[in-house]
């Protein structure tokens, strides 16, 4: 009976070192485990990564280029360039119509004239300075034309009558009402852009030129018009001297031009 007593008791020593020996076992491979979840949680991001390589890449749309000025701020900068080659031309003309004419009181409107645009030419440069710009011009075609017509009237009238005085004044008085319409779309502009300054220089010039559309329209309704009326043909007075040795009105201003 002793015998079998040992037997049982030595089976639960047995079982406790197996237990024993597999917790030992567990211990063991807990690190090799914690390792390979480590590994795989390094691995994750590898495949993201790889999954967001293989979407492809959608190319950026192009955005026009777009320039730093708008199209009505070019267009009165234009303006401006084309004014200012008028009045730099202006001053090249007007002692050759105050040469051409009869009057002393026209040839003195004109002479004045002189000095005010002088003074015009010089408002203009400081509306390129406000705008940044350097002070050049663009031929311009309007007043060409209507130096061309001025020259042409001279021509044909005779030198020293009332007629081409009457004539002058008529091709005086076509430049400034196309200076009064340029001046005044200016000035309107350059209130819209916010150009307050720009606005009142031009704003100054576009009351000088109406003052001396005025004073010419004073000039022929007070005596030259009635005297003009009462010359007669040239054909019942002789063939007089039309034209003259006037230099042309045409020869293009002393001003630099935008290439």
């Amino acid at each position: 009976m002793a015998k079998a007593t040992n037997k049982k008791a030595a089976v639960p020593k047995k079982a406790a070192a197996q237990k024993v020996a597999a917790k030992k076992v567990a211990a063991k491979s807990a690190p090799k485990k914690a390792a390979a979840k480590k590994v795989a949680v390094k691995s994750a991001p590898q495949k993201v990564a790889a999954k967001k390589a293989a979407v492809p890449k959608v190319a950026p749309k192009k955005v026009a280029a777009v320039s730093d000025e708008t199209m009505l701020q070019e267009l009165f900068l234009d303006s401006i360039k084309d004014i200012y080659w008028a009045e730099k031309s202006l001053t090249k003309v007007l002692p050759k119509l105050s040469k051409a004419a009869t009057s002393p009181e026209l040839q003195q409107a004109f002479t004045e004239h002189l000095r005010v645009t002088e003074g015009q030419v010089g408002r203009l440069e400081q509306v390129f300075e406000l705008l940044g710009k350097k002070a050049v011009g663009v031929k311009c075609e309007a007043m060409v034309g209507l130096t061309k017509e001025a020259e042409t009237m001279i021509q044909e009238t005779k030198k020293g009558s009332k007629t081409r005085d009457v004539a002058l004044i008529m091709a005086a008085q076509k430049v400034e009402h196309y200076e009064i319409a340029s001046y005044g779309s200016m000035a309107t502009l350059a209130a819209q852009m916010g150009l307050a300054e720009a606005k009142e220089l031009l704003g100054q010039t576009l009351q000088e030129e109406k003052d001396t559309d005025s004073l010419l329209t004073q000039i022929a309704e007070s005596s030259i018009n009635q005297q003009a009326e009462q010359e007669g043909s040239e054909e019942e007075e002789g063939q007089g001297e039309t034209g003259g040795d006037e230099e042309q009105l045409t020869k293009d201003a002393d001003v630099e031009e935008e290439e």
